[in-house]
Formats: C-alpha cells, sequence, structure tokens
C-alpha cells in the first residue's frame, strides 16, 4: 500500500525549502553584520584608514543577496505550482481512465451476455431480433467511445485534416438528428430556428457531428427526468449566430460551469459526487468550436434546473445564400 511519507507530499517540501532559504539568508546577514562590526573595531584599534581595509558595501551586498534569495524563492514556487498541476492531471488521468475502462466493460460484459444467451437457449425470431437490437446498440456504444478517443488524439496532434465548406447549420442540424433518432432513442429532440432565416457557415461536416453528438449525448446522459428533452434553437445575434442546447437535465453547480471543459474533468468530481462519463466530451466540444473561430459557454441556475450549452459562432447579419445549397 502507499504510504504517505513526509517527502512525496510537495507542500511539505516547498514549505521546508522556503524555510531553509530565509533561515539562511538571516543567518548570512547576522554573519556579515558581525563580521563587519569586529573587522571595523580591529581597524579602529590599529589606526588603519577603514577605505583601505574595508569597503563599506555592507547593505549592497545584502540588497544583492536578497534579489538572489527571492529569485530562488520564486523558482521554487513555480516549481510547486507546476507539480501541483502535474499531480492534478495524473489524478484526473487516472479517473479517466477507471471510467473509461467501465465505459468500455459495460458494454463488453452485455454484449457477452447476449451472445451467451442467444447461444444456449432457441429463441423465436422476435427475441433475436430484440437481442441483436440490444447489441447493435452496445457495439455503437463502444465504437463511440474509441472514436472519440481517436479522433482526440488526432485533432490534438493536428494530424485530423478537416475541410471546411461552406453549409447550412439548420439543415445540417436536422439531418443529423434524423440520422441518429436510433440513438437518442424516445428522447425529445427539438430543433427551433424563430427566426425562419438560412443560416450558413464554413464547417468540416464530421467534425460538426461529433460536436453535435457530444452536446446531445451529454445532455441526455445528465438527465433524470421521466422524458429528457433537448431543445436546439438558432438565435441570430449581432455578428454572432447562437445555436443554444437546452435541456431538463439535472443542472451543473455554479462552480463547475468554468471546469466542465477542462480535460478529463467529470462533472461532481470537486463535490466529491458520484463522476460520470469519461471526461472527455465537452473537451472535445470546445477544441472543435475553436477550431470553428467560435466559443462554447454552460449556464445553468443549479442543480435540478437543467443546463444551456451555447455555442457562438462569428456570422454576418444578410447572407441568406441559399444558392449555395445545404
Amino acid at each position: 500500500m502507499y504510504r504517505n511519507v513526509w517527502f512525496k507530499q510537495p507542500i511539505l517540501i516547498f514549505i521546508f525549502s522556503i524555510v531553509a532559504v530565509t533561515t539562511s539568508l538571516v543567518l548570512y546577514i547576522y554573519w556579515y553584520v558581525e563580521v563587519s562590526t569586529g573587522l571595523k573595531a580591529v581597524i579602529r584599534k590599529a589606526n588603519i584608514e577603514p577605505g583601505q581595509a574595508l569597503a563599506s558595501q555592507t547593505w549592497v551586498v545584502i540588497l544583492v543577496l536578497s534579489i538572489l534569495v527571492a529569485i530562488i524563492i520564486l523558482g521554487l514556487f513555480i516549481i510547486f505550482v507546476y507539480s501541483q498541476k502535474t499531480f492534478q492531471l495524473l489524478r484526473l488521468q487516472r479517473n479517466f481512465i477507471n471510467n473509461f475502462t467501465h465505459e468500455l466493460k459495460t458494454p463488453v460484459t452485455s454484449l457477452k451476455l447476449y451472445l451467451q444467451t442467444m447461444e444456449k437457449h432457441e429463441l423465436v425470431r422476435n427475441d433475436q431480433r430484440k437481442y441483436i437490437g440490444y447489441m447493435i446498440d452496445d457495439a455503437d456504444r463502444l465504437a463511440n467511445q474509441v472514436n472519440r478517443i481517436l479522433n482526440l488524439a488526432r485533432i490534438e496532434s493536428k494530424t485530423f485534416k478537416a475541410e471546411f465548406l461552406q453549409r447550412n447549420l439548420v439543415v445540417v442540424v436536422e439531418q443529423f438528428c434524423d440520422k441518429n433518432r436510433h440513438v437518442f432513442g424516445d428522447d425529445a429532440i427539438q430543433i427551433h430556428n424563430p427566426s425562419d432565416r438560412q443560416f450558413y457557415y464554413a464547417i468540416d461536416i464530421a467534425l460538426f457531428e461529433m460536436l453535435l453528438m457530444n452536446l446531445i449525448t451529454n445532455a441526455l446522459k445528465y438527465n433524470g427526468s421521466e422524458t429528457p428533452r433537448v431543445d436546439i434553437t438558432f438565435i441570430p445575434k449581432t455578428r454572432q449566430l447562437y445555436i443554444c442546447f437546452k435541456d431538463n437535465g439535472i443542472g451543473i453547480p455554479h462552480q463547475e460551469l468554468k471546469r466542465i471543459f477542462r480535460k478529463f474533468y467529470q462533472l461532481g468530481q470537486s463535490d466529491n459526487m458520484t463522476a460520470k462519463g469519461s471526461g472527455l466530451g465537452l473537451y472535445l466540444a470546445d477544441i472543435i468550436v475553436r477550431m470553428h473561430k467560435g466559443r462554447i459557454k454552460a449556464e445553468s441556475d443549479g442543480i435540478g434546473h437543467g443546463a444551456v450549452f451555447t455555442v457562438m459562432l462569428p456570422i454576418k447579419e444578410g447572407r441568406n445564400n441559399l444558392e449555395r445549397g445545404a
């Protein structure tokens, strides 16, 4: 078992280092002053000109020494901050591995159970179709998790070759929701375009669909309602288009709103709650939005009040280029 030994604690090491450096500075100043006083006494007894035997630069030396010590302390502080960030990242990675392993293990176990059932029992066709449907859903879950990791690795390593083309965003979202209706099940996803305008924007269709999948599945996953609901609304602003994803889920504590886009961060871990997911969905969403020269923000009135994720894209008003197609 890991023992909490004192020299493995960066905070204690940092404190001891500061104390040691400060003590050294105090002792050196005390020694320097004592030596200078003794030398001056000897010089006076010997009737020697002080300027010939001892340069009176005590305070200059103390000032220079203080600056050097301050630089050392600053260096130690920087090392301490980076070490804390490293430990935090390692802890988040460990949590990610544990949760991601669970995300992979659950559908694999389910698939194995269905296959064993079909092997041991003669099932009627309707039951076979039901089990096959379950297995397809589990296979889709596995594929989505693996693709999320692979795509994130490609994006972070800058090997993802994005192709940005003008697309009608309203049509893209509508087609995506219709195409993935089987993934979302009976969950209610409504698309609203109050202005009844068409919004064209240069997007990479694969990345944009990845963004939509992450935001919608995230809204449905963190949802305890009998009928989970996601309302996607297009709101034109001055030189910007807001695409709002509003859900009726569990909500987000105010203190976590700025953290949820961090890599490996999982909702609930700051409050010692049970964290869900891999901690990559919203991080990946933030990267994708930035690649499209936009911003994303999260809003919530707290636990039990749902959440709103808003994608903000810079878009010129009045551009209704229908001739470009969807």
